[in-house]
């Protein structure tokens, strides 16, 4: 992988990656969307952005150029604005803001796995793991930085929530540990399950879920 030190904006660092046919499968958004890195001093950048889930990264199109914000930048930016939406940084990761309330934040962390091509197995047939060597393969030869990866890659995007509750800090990444999370709120929560279908990956169903909780 390379790297190239650049002025991004008013002086910031930046790592520069590979880009290929427009095909953001491990992407966030479709497209790049129109948006602005505000910084902690103030400055505002306006940069079509985008989120890579596959590396977890924050990334922009800089004269057709994929250029994702170096580390030691990410601690000067305070807030992510893509169309609608906005990131902050929360345990050296960027999450998206859900709900922002005086009692209680939610917020969501977009992730995939990587899964690659299956290797011939007994009996003529494939298997498929998600191993560490090949994962670390595909991020180190740059590819994951590409639009497109390799047609024989599956991709299968997740979310980790974060719930900022009773100024506690937790995350749920499936039913059970939500259901933990609200153990003041058993019945309430073992109702609401029952009569309403949570859908992890949809993060209206989410937030739903939470409001309802929170004024119950």
């Amino acid at each position: 992988m390379k790297y190239l030190s650049l002025f991004f904006l008013l002086t910031i660092s930046i790592s520069l990656k590979a880009q290929e046919t427009v095909n953001l499968s491990h992407y966030l958004f479709p497209d790049f969307q129109p948006g602005v890195v505000l910084m902690k001093n103030g400055v505002r950048n306006n940069v079509k952005l985008n989120y890579n889930a596959a590396s977890e990264e924050m990334v922009f199109d800089e004269n057709g150029k994929i250029l994702a914000i170096d580390e030691a930048v990410l601690p000067q930016v305070d807030t992510v604005f893509i169309a609608d939406e906005k990131f902050i940084r929360m345990n050296n990761k960027f999450v998206k803001i859900i709900i922002n309330e005086p009692e209680i934040d939610l917020f969501v962390e977009h992730k995939c796995r990587l899964i690659p091509p299956g290797k011939p197995a007994a009996y003529g047939g494939t298997s498929q793991t998600s191993s560490i060597t090949s994962y670390s393969s595909i991020m180190s030869d740059g590819r994951v930085y590409n639009l497109k990866l390799p047609d024989d890659y599956k991709i299968i995007p997740y979310n980790v929530f974060w719930l900022n509750r009773n100024g506690k800090l937790q995350s749920f990444s499936n039913l059970g540990q939500l259901k933990k999370i609200y153990r003041d709120k058993k019945k309430l929560i073992g109702d609401y399950l029952k009569e309403n279908e949570v859908k992890l990956s949809n993060e209206k169903s989410v937030s739903d879920a939470i409001n309802y909780l929170e004024n119950n």
